[in-house]
């Protein structure tokens, strides 16, 4: 295991100690930790304070931007559906994981493969249906306000 696995899995044993779930993350830049997380919804109530998002959030915020292309994720679990989303915005391609959907399922955190499960179904069967609702003639598009800016 590396170095910033070995930090990741200890961000998470931690997490524990303190309440919460065992969840840790490290974000990688040329060799260098640039942020860390760890899970923190033992502290708030945010269903987003995922490990890999919070070191996504401090990363974009100490270095002002959205776009981390050539930073490398090091997560103690395999992230789940939002944090991988999270990564494809911010250009992160690299992710490495220690213990996997499964090995969190064994362990009663299912919630994760519940939606990869769920994401694989038709928009119809899923737990969550999108359904869209179009613009009146009447309102300004917000995609044409953004495409003529």
């Amino acid at each position: 295991m590396s170095q910033f696995m070995d930090r990741a899995v200890q961000l998470a044993v931690d997490n524990v100690k303190a309440g919460g779930e065992p969840f840790g993350a490290v974000l990688v830049k040329d060799g260098t930790i640039v942020s860390e997380g760890v899970n923190e919804l033992h502290k708030h109530y945010d269903v987003s304070g995922h490990a890999e998002l919070i070191a996504i959030r401090k990363a974009q915020q100490e270095k002002q931007t959205h776009d981390l292309s050539g930073y490398r994720m090091y997560a103690s679990g395999e992230p789940c559906p939002m944090c991988l989303s999270a990564m494809y915005f911010a250009g992160i391609t690299e992710v490495y994981y220690c213990q996997s959907v499964a090995d969190a399922v064994e362990v009663g955190l299912d919630r994760s493969k519940v939606i990869y499960d769920d994401l694989k179904k038709l928009n119809t069967q899923r737990q969550v249906v999108k359904k869209q609702i179009r613009l009146r003639e009447d309102q300004t598009n917000p995609m044409k306000e953004w495409d003529q800016r």
